[in-house]
């Protein structure tokens, strides 16, 4: 077990890489059924979606932990997840075997960006400071995850403000939804405040991260883990907790649904409609452009947000990324596994896979190598058994874990020149963009075109990376034909 995954090299234990792995699992686990629902809106059938998350999981996070090592967890991302839907098939028409069609054209981009080692000179492309304010910005995404999971945090919009419902316009004078309410879009007019303790739920959050910070602060071991077992227990006569074992995702009824969704993308409601209309292809081209770019940086932007760190990625690490040719670094087989697994996730029926930014509570918990994504990569096959179990540990229970984890990544922050403005500015916008926007692409986006915008102005255009142009103008390009789509 150590020679194969270098332990004691990385500094840690099997018992501090299984506790790593559960707290991932548990940490993300909500996914699971969070996007089988998103994509049944789009109308894959829910537990064929369920089955299909499963296996892309699975085979990305075992190659992330056996041929990367390093601990990683892959699933279907929740925004890439959220863009297919709302985006894709609700608001652009696409069928949803058309969708999965698109989704495959991206893998194969981003493995062939891979191959070619664009997406390794993008990394060695990002300044210092801009890498530095990623890594902070995850922190700040990842504790506001947990402040919103906690409950703790709640949102007030008028009427007026509501932009959609279910993806369609909305009118103040509607009382009426067929199948009920599952989305609402509203503009700027939302308030955020602090929600008032007054629920079992919420007060149980505020239990979970008193207990979460007296065991780090007190250096237990497998801290995070034991706060996710111990908030549980307690949440039993709370009422929080719910012990009633739930049926709604059955192994064989998942099974026999996902022959309708295994290999969708190349039937002829998906591939063979896809290029049919000749003034559609601008429009398919765009759409893949906007999966391949999401998917690149939600994954760069967690692998350096947490790699650099912790020194997951170390130094040296990163001179073999840049000087040696081939996979000869982590970081390398790390990129190659995450573009598998979305090739894989769109042959079987479900949506872009990237690494989870939850993967940071894992890793928060000492994990540093590859054996954490294998306890993960088994947990994840165990839960197309189990999944009725899965439903036990409340989300309120993991959240004090995740803001934790915010708090310790925000360290970042520290090193970044905070006086200088055109390096803060840039800084600022990759981090809080991130954070606010749910997104980590949006941040990274914001970042380099902002980036690019000052050193141009301050005629300091030669110090911008020509991969860095490249990117920003794409991301200026993706931003305006969705706006006017």
């Amino acid at each position: 077990m150590d020679k194969f995954f270098h332990l004691k090299k990385s500094g840690t234990t099997v018992g501090t890489e299984v506790g790593a792995g559960l707290t991932t699992f548990f940490a993300l686990s909500y996914a699971l059924f969070v996007i089988p629902g998103v994509l049944g809106q789009a109308g894959i059938p829910g537990q064929a979606a369920f089955l299909a998350t499963i296996i892309a999981s699975v085979v990305g996070t075992l190659i992330m932990g056996l041929f990367a090592n390093v601990p990683y967890a892959l699933a279907p991302g929740i925004g890439l997840n959220a863009f297919f839907t709302y985006t894709v098939v609700m608001g652009l028409g696409f069928t949803w075997q058309e969708g999965l069609a698109l989704v495959f054209f991206c893998g194969c981009v981003n493995i062939l960006i891979t191959v070619t080692k664009i997406r390794k000179m993008l990394i060695t492309a990002i300044p210092e400071n801009l890498q530095l304010a990623i890594s902070g910005g995850i922190g700040a995404f990842i504790a506001y995850i947990g402040l919103k999971n906690a409950g703790f945090l709640q949102f007030t919009t008028n009427a007026g403000d509501i932009q959609s419902v279910n993806g369609q316009a909305f009118s103040a004078t509607q009382k009426t939804f067929s199948h009920g309410i599952s989305s609402i879009v509203s503009g700027g007019g939302i308030v955020p405040a602090l929600a008032n303790f007054d629920t079992p739920a919420v007060n149980l959050a505020l239990i979970g991260v008193l207990i979460t910070v007296i065991l780090l602060v007190k250096k237990v071991p497998a801290a995070l883990l034991i706060g996710i077992l111990l908030t549980t227990i307690i949440g039993i006569p709370m009422g929080v907790t719910n012990l009633h074992i739930s049926g709604e995702y059955s192994f064989g009824a998942s099974v026999h649904q996902l022959g309708s969704t295994f290999l969708a993308a190349f039937s002829d409601k998906g591939m063979g409609h896809l290029f049919t209309d000749a003034h559609r292809i601008p429009l398919v081209l765009v759409t893949i452009l906007s999966f391949s770019l999401s998917d690149t940086f939600d994954s760069l932007g967690t692998f350096i947000g947490t790699g650099r760190q912790t020194g997951i990625f170390s130094g040296e690490e990163e001179m073999k990324l840049e000087q040696q040719p081939g996979f000869k670094s982590k970081l390398d087989k790390a990129l190659f596994a995450d573009s598998i697994a979305t090739g894989v996730g769109s042959l079987f029926g479900t949506s872009n896979v990237t690494a989870y930014v939850e993967s940071s509570a894992g890793i928060g918990a000492g994990g540093r190598t590859g054996l954490t994504s294998l306890v993960v990569a088994v947990l994840f096959a165990l839960s197309a058994f189990l999944s009725p179990f899965l439903s036990v540990i409340p989300s309120v229970a993991v959240a004090p874990s995740l803001i934790m984890v915010g708090v310790m990544m925000m360290s970042s922050f520290n090193e970044i020149p905070w006086k200088k403005l055109e390096e803060a500015i840039p800084a600022f916008m990759a981090s809080i963009v991130m954070a606010f926007t749910y997104n980590i692409t949006y941040g990274i986006a914001f970042g380099f075109i902002f980036y690019t915008l000052i050193k141009t102005v301050l005629g300091k255009g030669k110090e911008v990376h020509p991969l860095i142009w490249i990117v920003s103008l794409l991301f200026v390009i993706n931003f305006a034909v969705l706006a006017l789509i």
